[in-house]
């Protein structure tokens, strides 16, 4: 039996060579699975900003869901980045806005019965910037909130901000009409063969007339970062996306949106990263953990590590915690516990997707603690097979992967793994879980090291122990 709960590099001497001759140093035990986890959050720590408030009224901003506050807005961020920083304090109101950027030091801190409506004209979101879309870098739309290589931002409080995503504005440039391919679907093919051949990246420009649509919030390769209290709603596309980030935490965050690819947190290349007490009832992945697509991922090569997911309750979506499927350049430790899943449009709890196209290397993903009202699909599901399939010449890896103590109440499957033959998925345990209410058997292809042990599985009426 495999077991990753606790593994130590064993106390040994390291020949240090010198002008004096060998010197003898001990090293320390690494400490890897759950163990690990508690150094992780310890160097997790939310910015702390100066007690300095920066109204945002004084500075022309009015809340009566007409007036456009985006320069308001600008300079009260600008104001109190200068000032050392603070809270931008938004009062209660509806305030119309386009895209604001963050300065460091600045927490953007929505009250209580404050709204913030983002505009769904893409004008409002120009100039273009330096961003990632899908898992490739581009020009392209601002975020509606955005920060690039900034430190010590935040965006906190009980408000609202919405961006007012439906059909008739962002969705319908990822939606299908009379049989015709999404307005997006040129220009993502495009961005794609140019992140292949290494098109720079201040050439691919996207923005006016390519219809890919901005993410919610996104800051770009920034440090010490804390989203906290806020509701998103109806993003045009993922909702929380910090990209090439260190140091992050979302804690009770509500996103609520039914739109195209309305993924709910998506940390990308991060390292460092808590999602804590949040919930998301969303039109995609509730929280997906990427690192970039195919060569454009390889080229930039940042993992994302060090991710911890805890006390969340997911709704609607594709997958509960979902890696992938942009993983090219690696995804490692994540942890998820104590995390709550319940809807009949909620398809699984664990997803890993790739396939041999994206590649990378997921490793070390240890779930814990988790009760599971319904999924439509499978309890865990490890997919090579995704969209591109088996065309290219970068086969993944996934490896290291532990799950105990949990529990659903109904799903067609406990456990779907199809991996390679050249590649199976390497020591996947699986303790202590019951799986109630499954309609199907197990689908388990290629898997090296498989630990089934005190599992319960009730399939159609009867009861299996593994």
């Amino acid at each position: 039996m495999i077991s990753l709960r606790r593994r130590f590099v064993p106390l040994s001497l390291v020949v240090l060579f010198a002008a004096g001759g060998a010197v003898a140093q001990p090293t320390e035990p690494v400490l890897q699975g759950w163990d690990a986890c508690p150094g992780i959050l310890k160097r997790i720590s939310p910015p702390a900003f100066p007690h300095h408030d920066f109204l945002v009224t004084p500075f022309g901003a009015v809340g009566d869901d007409k007036t456009d506050c985006t320069a308001a807005f600008k300079r009260a961020i600008e104001k109190c980045h200068q000032s050392g920083g603070g809270r931008v304090v938004v009062p209660k109101g509806v305030y119309q806005t386009g895209a604001l950027h963050l300065l460091s030091n600045v927490n953007l801190h929505i009250l209580k019965d404050a709204v913030i409506k983002f505009s769904t004209d893409p004008k409002k979101y120009l100039p273009l910037v330096y961003t990632r879309w899908e898992g490739v870098e581009c020009m392209n739309y601002s975020a509606l909130i955005y920060a690039f290589e900034q430190e010590n931002i935040a965006v906190t409080g009980e408000g609202l901000l919405d961006a007012q995503g439906a059909n008739d504005n962002w969705w319908g440039w990822n939606r299908r009409r009379e049989k015709a391919q999404p307005k997006q679907a040129e220009a993502r093919n495009r961005l794609n063969a140019m992140g292949e051949k290494d098109v720079p990246v201040a050439e691919r420009i996207m923005g006016e007339g390519s219809f890919l649509r901005p993410n919610f919030f996104q800051p770009y390769k920034c440090k010490n970062i804390l989203v906290e209290g806020v509701t998103f709603k109806d993003s045009p596309m993922w909702f929380v996306n910090p990209v090439l980030c260190t140091n992050v935490s979302v804690i009770g965050v509500t996103t609520e949106g039914q739109g195209p690819n309305n993924d709910g947190c998506d940390p990308e290349s991060c390292t460092d990263v808590l999602i804590k007490n949040c919930y998301f009832n969303t039109g995609d992945d509730c929280i997906a953990i990427k690192s970039g697509r195919n060569n454009d991922g390889r080229r930039v090569n940042v993992p994302c590590s060090n991710i911890i997911v805890q006390g969340c309750r997911m709704k609607n979506g594709h997958g509960g915690v979902s890696l992938g499927s942009e993983c090219s350049g690696g995804i490692r430790n994540v942890y998820a516990e104590n995390d709550t899943m319940d809807s009949p449009l909620l398809d699984r709890m664990l997803r890993i997707k790739t396939n041999s196209v994206r590649g990378g290397v997921v490793e070390n993903i240890f779930f814990r603690n988790i009760s599971i009202g319904q999924v439509k699909d499978a309890v865990v599901h490890i997919d090579f097979s995704y969209e591109e399939g088996d065309r290219g010449s970068f086969t993944p890896m996934v490896r290291n992967v532990e799950l105990r103590n949990i529990e659903s109440t109904m799903s067609k499957y406990a456990v779907w793994i199809r991996c390679y033959d050249r590649s199976p998925a390497e020591n996947v345990t699986i303790e202590q879980c019951t799986f109630n209410n499954v309609t199907e058997p197990n689908v388990i292809e290629n898997v090296r090291g498989l630990t089934m042990v005190g599992n319960k599985i009730f399939l159609s009426g009867k009861s299996a122990a593994k």
